[in-house]
């Protein structure tokens, strides 16, 4: 795309907002700082259960800061600190109270390169839910979460090798079935096709399709077709506002903001 000058941004219009009913994610005045730099502010958004809601917007805008904030990511970065409040299920994630890794065993993430640990294929689905208490039958659940990542009939053969040993793509889709055999509610997800070939990224694109029958899937992204390909919303920021919030085919083909237009015709980005 072009990188010329983007249009200017004013402040979050609520009419460009799509409101969407009992929301199972929603952010309230969510403003996210490295110190004194505002890099999102004061998003107002609600996240519709079992659908697919991508964040676009140009390198810089804020979207992989707010989706990190899901699941308080952010936590880890040095001064970095959020004001407004996100609710999950009506809970305040950011209440002193809660606690940050009970929260991630509810929503889970996948980031953008591939990383899986240094264990074998089944160590790496088995060893994240035994060490949060998992009582179950660990064979039956590497299989089930190998499945459901479209994965099990490429590795069945080779549980117990490398998971270094499967190719870019293969570790991506470890790395989702690693995500859900903890069976959060959430599955955030970091460009995670960013670093793959076409034929890796239909895979996780169609993958995904699937995975929203099962889970509530939030998606940062560059590839605008991407976006259009795979998701039921779409949420397109600028310089850390939220410009446009709707329906994915709303904001594609019929775009109430002329920066929303600009961007996704690719007159800047």
């Amino acid at each position: 795309m072009n990188e010329t000058t983007a249009p200017s941004v004013v402040n979050q219009n609520t009419s460009l907002i799509l409101e969407i009913p009992d929301p199972v994610l929603r952010f309230k005045n969510t403003s996210i700082w490295y110190g004194a730099n505002e890099a999102v502010k004061s998003v107002s958004m609600g996240i519709k259960n079992h659908a697919i809601t991508a964040i676009i917007g140009p390198s810089g805008c804020g979207k992989s800061t707010l989706l990190r904030s899901i699941n308080r990511m952010n936590d880890l970065i040095p001064d970095c600190h959020v004001t407004g409040n996100i609710y999950y299920h009506d809970n305040d994630i950011y209440d002193k109270n809660l606690d940050p890794v009970l929260l991630r065993r509810h929503i889970g993430m996948v980031f953008q390169k591939p990383n899986p640990f240094a264990k074998s294929i089944y160590q790496n689905i088995a060893w994240g839910a035994k060490i949060n208490g998992y009582k179950g039958n660990l064979d039956q659940l590497v299989e089930e979460s190998l499945r459901q990542a479209a994965l099990w009939d490429e590795v069945k053969d080779k549980l117990h090798k490398s998971a270094f040993a499967l190719s870019g793509g293969q570790q991506q889709r470890l790395c989702i079935a690693r995500a859900i055999a903890l069976k959060p509610d959430i599955l955030l997800l970091d460009e995670p096709t960013s670093a793959l070939d076409p034929i890796s990224t239909a895979k996780i694109e169609s993958l995904l399709e699937e995975l929203k029958k099962f889970f509530t899937i939030i998606i940062v992204t560059h590839n605008m077709q991407q976006a259009g390909r795979i998701s039921d919303y779409t949420a397109f920021m600028l310089t850390g506002d939220l410009v446009e919030y709707n329906e994915t085919k709303k904001i594609f083909f019929n775009p109430t903001d002329e920066r929303t237009e600009s961007y996704i015709s690719g007159r800047f980005g």
